[in-house]
């Protein structure tokens, strides 16, 4: 790596890192809180005792991340599937870019399955918002996560992308370790999922020679993420009605941090992860050596928004959510029985129920869960007829 960067601050634990993250984490009287709702039917210092035992990150992500992951999925009776596996090199690393529902589980399900289908997992770019606790840093960095810097004056944020940038870059062309990132800052509420310019112009930081050649060099792979049920729903349409009516609102960070509890045990009924074709070859295709780094970096947007919108799941409820948001039955018995458009408004009823704000909003908030359920499917007749 050039010696000109140091990432020892944002990258993952190393394995001769692990053992004393693991035994400062498991320290923390928090963790034993944790370790008694992960695991009800075990006292919490057998728990503890257990994650001490291992010895590698390895060890921390195949025996209590992926096992943790999957099976509260299997606990609520969802099921998930990885496909497109056929799509991974198996002589290059990838930066894998996929859309982004959930603050962590998103890269912990493709993890957990990757880990599953015998898969080298990746690394993971996570905001350091997140770390609102030390130990909350330990396992994310034991669990293969870089922090993504979020807040600092201009030059402060500058520094900080252009070593990201760098520690990506370097990642890939050394053939070291794939990446994943989600395509923009934050989760898309809306699920109008959009790749955001800034994250494209922060790897185009780190080019070297040709703008075109930067990108083909990064073997972008996009992957969609589809989960039937978004646990989170709830929150996310509370948070909207929150912003509407106060321009000031902020979460705070324990909102973070039931958002990703809610979404490690909510019901999702179905989650389909997608593993595109690296989009080196649409790139040396579409994109013109003649072009300047704005154009570049608008048509390889296109490329990933158009791939992350194809390869969508849709269920018979996004048509029902599309129609009830048009305010039309057109897709009523095409797409969807009576039956299906009553359980999805029923299950919709229900979520709007857990939202405990004292001006509920109740047709606003229906509105919003049609647009949240809706947009998948519009942008990919969009995306299909381009």
């Amino acid at each position: 790596m050039d010696n000109e960067f140091n990432y020892d601050s944002i990258r993952p634990y190393r394995d001769d890192e692990a053992k004393e993250a693991i035994n400062r984490m498991t320290s923390e009287k928090e963790v034993y809180a944790v370790a008694q709702a992960i695991f009800p039917n075990r006292k919490p210092e057998e728990v503890i005792q257990w994650i001490r035992s291992f010895q590698t990150i390895h060890d921390f992500q195949s025996k209590l991340i992926a096992p943790f992951i999957l099976g509260s999925l299997d606990a609520t009776g969802s099921t998930y599937h990885l496909r497109g596996t056929e799509n991974i090199m198996k002589d290059k690393q990838h930066l894998f870019i996929s859309n982004h529902r959930d603050i962590i589980m998103d890269a912990g399900i493709l993890n957990s399955l990757m880990d599953k289908h015998g898969y080298v997992t990746t690394e993971n770019a996570i905001g350091d918002n997140l770390c609102a606790r030390p130990w909350i840093t330990d396992a994310l960095k034991l669990n293969k996560s870089f922090l993504v810097r979020r807040s600092g004056t201009k030059r402060e944020l500058f520094d900080a992308f252009r070593t990201l940038s760098h520690y990506i870059r370097e990642s890939i062309t050394s053939n070291r370790t794939s990446i994943w990132i989600a395509q923009r800052e934050g989760r898309t509420k809306d699920s109008d999922d959009r790749t955001q310019e800034s994250l494209l112009k922060m790897f185009s930081i780190s080019a070297q020679g040709s703008i075109k050649q930067s990108f083909i060099d990064l073997n972008i792979t996009p992957i969609s993420f589809t989960y039937k049920y978004d646990s989170c729903d709830y929150l996310k349409a509370k948070e909207f009605q929150q912003k509407r009516d106060d321009a000031d609102f902020k979460k705070r960070p324990e909102d973070d941090i039931e958002n990703m509890r809610v979404g490690m045990v909510g019901f999702k009924g179905d989650v389909n992860i997608q593993i595109t074709p690296s989009i080196s070859p649409d790139i040396d295709k579409l994109v013109d050596e003649a072009d300047d780094r704005q154009t570049v970096i608008d048509k390889v947007t296109q490329i990933i928004d158009r791939k992350i919108h194809q390869n969508y799941r849709i269920y018979p409820h996004n048509y029902v959510a599309m129609d009830n948001l048009y305010h039309t039955t057109e897709n009523l018995g095409k797409h969807y029985t009576p039956e299906e458009k009553k359980e999805f408004e029923a299950y919709v009823d229900k979520q709007i129920g857990k939202i405990n704000l004292p001006n509920k909003d109740i047709p606003y908030l229906q509105e919003r869960f049609w647009t949240m359920y809706g947009n998948p499917l519009i942008n990919q007749i969009a995306a299909l007829k381009g």
